[in-house]
């Protein structure tokens, strides 16, 4: 039996238990949604030509007399809760339908360094901030997932706060903590992990003008979750998260929902 049938045994109770994923409490498991709802507030990289679109097909009574809706939408890839496929910075990666469960479905490691962005808010993860965690947690396992919690998503949906520039069309003045190269390349590299993650918009420092995080992992078939929240209610260690993004054939990423499970 593989770790992904493991992880669906042990969580499928709760799973189809639960009502509501913004904080469902079972008897011994909590699940956190980790995602940003979508709608006109949603925060978008600035050079993204579109926004969210939500267009109104059907709402009301029916003819036959009962209620219907549907709706169309519409949204770049990159924007709001969302995962980066490999294949949005390496021309061999992975694109977002080939990428296995296994790595989307894993033990969670939350790496906190809200402190240091609260005084800094271009700091960036560093090999020594890895070190103290394992330290303190034991060495990350290899196909895991590694969340970055800077914090930056009580920010949420004010642009100018959480991205450091709200001008439409420029992405050269962004200012958001995020991932260093250095500890990237340790955690692909050394600890073999399949996804990083993090609540603000890009696993790259947002002064970053040349994406050395996204292109260093991408090349290893890595992934990225970008724009999550509630990384303050996932423990440092333990916790399964489960990131489904739309299944797009050929494409680079897409919306994902993101949840975590937590052992109480």
């Amino acid at each position: 039996m593989n770790r992904i049938h493991l992880i669906l045994i042990a969580t499928l109770g709760v799973l189809t238990s639960a009502c509501s994923l913004e904080s469902e409490t079972t008897d011994s498991q909590r699940i956190v949604d980790l995602t940003h709802s979508y709608d006109e507030q949603t925060i978008y990289w600035p050079t993204a030509p579109t926004t969210f679109g939500f267009e109104t097909i059907s709402e009301g009574e029916t003819d036959g007399g009962w209620f219907y809706s549907a709706y169309s939408v519409s949204t770049p890839e990159h924007g709001g809760t969302h995962l980066d496929a490999p294949y949005h910075f390496s021309a061999d990666g992975m694109t977002s339908e080939a990428l296995p469960l296994e790595n989307l479905i894993g033990p969670a490691y939350v790496i906190d360094v809200a402190d240091m962005a609260e005084s800094d808010r271009n700091y960036r993860l560093s090999i020594t901030d890895i070190a103290e965690f394992e330290s303190e947690h034991g060495p990350i396992a290899a196909e895991s997932i590694v969340l970055l919690r800077t914090g930056w998503s009580q920010y949420w949906p004010d642009t100018l706060a959480y991205l450091g520039d709200d001008t439409p069309g420029d992405a050269s003045r962004l200012s958001f903590p995020s991932f260093g190269v250095e500890a990237a390349q340790f955690l692909a590299e050394e600890r073999g992990v399949v996804v990083l993650g993090v609540d603000t918009a890009s696993i790259d420092l947002g002064q970053s003008s040349d994406f050395q995080v996204h292109r260093t992992v991408a090349a290893m078939n890595v992934a990225g979750l970008e724009n999550l929240t509630n990384l303050d209610l996932v423990p440092p260690t333990g916790a399964t998260v489960i990131a489904l993004p739309m299944k797009v054939t050929g494409g680079s990423g897409g919306p994902a929902r993101v949840v975590a499970i937590v052992p109480d």
